[in-house]
């Protein structure tokens, strides 16, 4: 099989969506080496994958200027490329091929948080466009076959994974205890309730909150141990998640919440809301709280600070959820739909 996967999430340094695409294009090279993966984009971007994936970068000219009318489909025609995997929220214009599309949660629609993709993602699948749909959760799932009316034979929930470096690490203790958040700094992640509770919990004990992420934030005047450290290169977010007190995840609105795996795979205690996407990928393995009850939150951190065997056993709880979760299989699953939408497409 030939396929070609969207690589204009790699344009980004960091974030959720490039991961899934570089981790998925990975998984899915060393588990059929039989098949044949390219990444392809419109944009300039840094391939960090395997030699096994092929990374191509498609030059501006009349054509490809149209891109996903034109430049795209001629590509796809001309490489003979089976199935096209839109990792992105989009698909081909034109179905010369076989696609597939990865809606990854409905926040466009809910929090009006891409414009692009609100405009165009609802008649590309409107139009049946792409042949079949992935979705990170059930929970997500639902909602797609819900809002989109997009027949549940179509819709496939597939989950993700965390990346081989995030695991259990034997170090030092970190120079001051901290709380940690990772993730975006849009208003649905809900970032005021855990600075709030943060602040009520440092009146009791010394620790600090380190919010890790993209976006605008800047830490309110007068809040020592408040740190926004910003986005920082994957590489060092094991040990960010492994010396952490607990990891804090509030999010009103998820579609999986992939810090959550990640800080579970490392062994870190972890607290979230109890957002249905966080639920499902959690299960037993975090603290799970009402999103916006604040005094809810400050008991929880305070309990993780003092009492040691609370931390340890949702340490070991999370460990072992995260073992449901690999790439390997989540390239399994991926290929199956591949399968169904070149039977459905050519069907």
């Amino acid at each position: 099989m030939h396929v070609a996967l969207d690589a204009t999430p790699l344009t980004e340094p960091t974030g959720g969506i490039r991961r899934y695409t570089i981790e998925l294009a990975r998984a899915l090279a060393e588990t059929f080496p039989e098949d044949r993966y390219v990444l392809v984009s419109d944009q300039s971007y840094q391939h960090s994958g395997p030699d096994t994936v092929a990374a191509k970068t498609v030059q501006p000219d009349f054509w490809n200027r149209r891109w996903w009318t034109l430049g795209l489909p001629r590509f796809l025609r001309r490489e003979k490329i089976e199935v096209f995997h839109g990792t992105d929220f989009a698909v081909p214009y034109l179905p010369v091929r076989p696609s597939v599309i990865t809606v990854h949660d409905l926040s466009p629609w809910r929090y009006a948080s891409s414009d692009r993709v609100r405009r165009r993602t609802p008649w590309l699948l409107r139009l049946g466009l792409p042949t079949m749909v992935i979705t990170p959760t059930e929970a997500v799932r639902r909602e797609v076959i819900d809002f989109f009316r997009v027949p549940p034979e179509e819709v496939v929930a597939i989950p993700l994974a965390a990346g081989d470096r995030f695991r259990p690490m034997h170090q030092t203790a970190a120079p001051r205890p901290y709380f940690l958040y990772v993730g975006s700094f849009q208003a649905r992640k809900n970032l005021r309730v855990i600075v709030q509770a943060w602040r009520e919990a440092r009146m009791r004990r010394e620790v600090d909150l380190v919010l890790v992420g993209r976006g605008k934030l800047k830490a309110p005047s007068g809040m020592p141990g408040l740190i926004v450290r910003g986005e920082v290169p994957e590489e060092e977010l094991p040990q960010l998640y492994a010396q952490a007190v607990a990891v804090l995840f509030p999010s009103l609105y998820e579609g999986f919440g992939l810090p959550v795996l990640e800080s579970m795979q490392c062994g870190t205690a972890t607290i979230t809301s109890n957002d249905p996407a966080i639920v499902e990928v959690a299960g037993n393995g975090t603290l799970q709280l009402e999103a916006t009850d604040v005094r809810a939150w400050r008991y929880a951190m305070e309990g993780m600070m003092v009492d040691m065997g609370e931390r340890s056993h949702w340490q070991f709880q999370g460990l072992c959820r995260s073992r449901a979760f690999s790439w390997r299989r989540t390239a399994e699953m991926t290929r199956q739909v591949y399968e169904t939408a070149m039977r459905r497409f050519h069907g």
